[in-house]
């Protein structure tokens, strides 16, 4: 199995940057590391905000009907879905950086 598969695999099925650093790109390895983590804790903490609404409303009288949780869900967390998003687009560039990109 040959460096470049070796690395495409580390990025796109255990971590996007971790391709980058077994080719000895460093710096954009560690960057790509961070962006991901950035991405998804800031899209966990905008769906928690928005699941907030969801806990309050469900102490009420009456349960909220599952097309309403969606519903609020949709309407309230645009930035969640824009990160995720964004981690998608730097999965797909890392397996393609580290398929197709030269060993530093």
């Amino acid at each position: 199995m040959g460096m470049n598969l070796k690395a495409a695999l580390l990025s796109g099925l255990v971590l996007p940057g971790l391709g980058q650093l077994y080719k000895g790109c460093k710096i954009k390895g560690s960057v790509m590391i961070a962006l991901v983590n950035i991405f998804l804790i800031g899209a966990l903490l905008f769906a928690l905000k928005g699941v907030g609404k969801i806990i309050v409303s469900s102490k009420m009288p009456g349960s909220p009907d599952m097309q309403q949780v969606l519903e609020t869900m949709r309407n309230d967390t645009p930035a969640a879905r824009w990160l995720l998003a964004a981690f998608f687009g730097l999965w797909l560039y890392g397996v393609a950086d580290a398929l197709l990109g030269r060993k530093k």
